[in-house]
């Protein structure tokens, strides 16, 4: 007995994954070679260059963690925490809930500080913590919190985290490639993305770069690190150096693909990327408020490329959503957590953000509603 599967051709508007340029998926239909070709490995030495570029950093230990942006949040945790640590850890959404569990599970001990959904941490949040822990390892915290839309703003924590001599940990799933994200200006020492966001390509990868102060951290390390598959200490020989050391077989046809969508990235340019990002927002924005749609975060505090917003009074979010899937092949994002049924989530990311986009769904909604 076989099982044919067909997949149907949806416009992805959720979350993530986010609709993928023909290009990139070209690039991963090409031929399989083998993960120690030689030309794999000048290939993986040009996403190195390539992710330094898009996440504006010089840091040595860039690369890409062969599994999902959870993988990342992982190998930046488990790194750099050891049994009997502090840590801080800023909650306001699924994603800071999810960095407390791992750094619990690596024995620290996690002073939370934990925010309304859809607000952001504030700066004397993390300073009457600080009076409590004055020297944690690290201090975490989501750049852009997929479950709720909000936006953190980095730089005036990054001064605090650093004057108290720690490091700051960043997650930027949602925002990599989709809005202003500078690593060496912002002085983050540790950061992980997801390639099936802003960047467009397959879901799979996790981008990473450590800045040399967390990289002296894990030098330094007393204990071995808990997960074999993700310790930096065996990992970076595989991405550094002409002889690479084996340590897994890597995705080779992910790996292309997201070879590919870097390139799409560098050749629109950064600037001009964000800047899209932002007007499509404001479109959406205007769209969707004159159907009664409202969002969830304040203005200053929006990701543009993942929308939040409550549905207009009356309307069944599930219904609705199942319509606008089996009926018009557009998929958005529920809530999770305590917006559960309460909320749609609207992405706006990479080759999903355009105004055609944003007209295909508005005229589905016009229709339903």
């Amino acid at each position: 007995m076989t099982y044919p599967f067909n997949p149907p051709h949806r416009v992805l508007m959720g979350p993530g994954p986010s609709d993928a340029h023909p290009r990139v998926l070209k690039a991963m239909s090409s031929p399989l070679i083998g993960h120690l070709d030689p030309e794999f490995v000048r290939m993986m030495d040009e996403v190195k260059s390539m992710v330094q570029q898009t996440l504006l950093t010089k840091n040595n230990l860039t690369f890409v963690v062969s599994a999902p942006g959870s993988a990342g949040m992982e190998t930046c945790l488990v790194n750099l925490l050891e049994p009997g640590d502090e840590c801080i850890i800023c909650v306001n959404g699924v994603f800071g809930g999810r960095m407390v569990d791992i750094a619990e599970r690596c024995g620290a001990k996690v002073h939370r500080i934990d925010t309304d959904w859809g607000k952001v941490t504030e700066v004397s949040q993390i300073k009457k913590v600080l009076d409590v822990c004055p020297k944690p390892k690290l201090v975490a915290i989501v750049h852009a919190e997929t479950s709720t839309g909000a936006m953190q703003p980095l730089q005036e924590i990054s001064d605090l985290v650093h004057n108290a001599g720690s490091l700051l940990v960043v997650d930027a799933v949602t925002s990599y490639t989709g809005a202003p994200l500078k690593v060496d200006e912002w002085g983050i020492d540790a950061i992980y993305s997801g390639s099936q966001k802003c960047l467009s390509a397959p879901p799979g990868l996790s981008p990473v770069s450590f800045s040399e102060a967390a990289v002296k951290v894990l030098d330094n390390r007393k204990t071995k690190v808990q997960s074999w598959f993700l310790d930096l200490t065996m990992v970076k020989n595989y991405w550094a150096g002409a002889k690479r050391a084996y340590h897994h077989t890597g995705p080779v046809s992910a790996i292309f693909a997201l070879h590919e969508a870097l390139n799409i990235v560098l050749e629109e340019g950064l600037e001009e990327r964000w800047a899209r990002h932002e007007v499509v927002h404001n479109y959406l924005k205007m769209k969707l408020e004159a159907l009664g749609f409202k969002f969830v975060v304040d203005e200053q505090h929006r990701l543009p490329n993942l929308n939040a917003v409550y549905l207009p009074e009356g309307v069944d979010e599930a219904t609705l959503r199942t319509r606008l899937l089996n009926d018009y092949n557009i998929e958005v994002g529920g809530g999770l957590g305590v917006f559960a049924g309460k909320i749609w989530r609207i992405g706006i990311m990479g080759e999903s953000c355009t105004k055609n986009h944003v007209n295909m769904l508005v005229g589905a909604l016009e229709e339903m509603l």
